[in-house]
């Protein structure tokens, strides 16, 4: 029986709501090593669910900088995609972003990422941490913006602002372990 412990974290640094989630033995691990000074040469994988297509994201080696990458439609090659990625990369934890409601509860979506996490720990079975994405599409809307992006570019619906959401989710858990492991 594989042993877990609780940690808690906030997606936005104004937010007073903090969300708790569920980290296995493959997590602590990595946190153990990398409190140790070791130096990973694994990759996150960010992950922001929609029911058309899933934003992904990924770290450096080092787990320090999230970057957007493709996004993928939602369709029956989605797991198989997420799979063949993962071992490219050399992924060891994907965290998904949850969604959650103003009072910190589950949104109305939060059932259905709840089973696509689910389907992508038994079919990929990779590690798989949770993270609150309240703002995250709104937020990946404004840094396109403030990156120059023209408005009919941000809203062309090609997956862009889905895998930003995803790195800004990522970047979000990076942070906090970071921050954590410094404490």
């Amino acid at each position: 029986m594989s042993r877990t412990r609780t940690i808690f974290h906030a997606s936005l640094k104004k937010s007073k709501i903090f969300q708790a989630s569920t980290v296995s033995n493959a997590s602590l691990e990595r946190e153990n090593d990398m409190a140790d000074g070791a130096v990973l040469h694994r990759r996150i994988l960010g992950v922001d669910y929609g029911s058309e297509r899933v934003g992904l994201s990924l770290s450096d080696p080092l787990g320090i900088i999230a970057s957007p990458i493709e996004a993928l439609k939602n369709d029956q090659s989605l797991m198989n995609n997420i799979q063949q990625l993962s071992v490219r990369e050399q992924v060891n934890l994907i965290v998904v972003g949850m969604p959650f409601n103003l009072k910190g509860e589950h949104a109305q979506k939060a059932q259905e990422v709840q089973e696509f996490i689910d389907t992508l720990k038994s079919e990929v079975g990779i590690e798989v941490a949770v993270w609150d994405e309240r703002f995250t599409t709104t937020m990946a809307h404004q840094t396109m913006r403030t990156m120059g992006t023209k408005k009919k570019e941000r809203q062309k619906k090609d997956g862009r602002i889905d895998s930003m959401a995803a790195a800004i989710i990522l970047q979000g858990f990076l942070d906090h372990t970071k921050h954590s492991l410094s404490c």
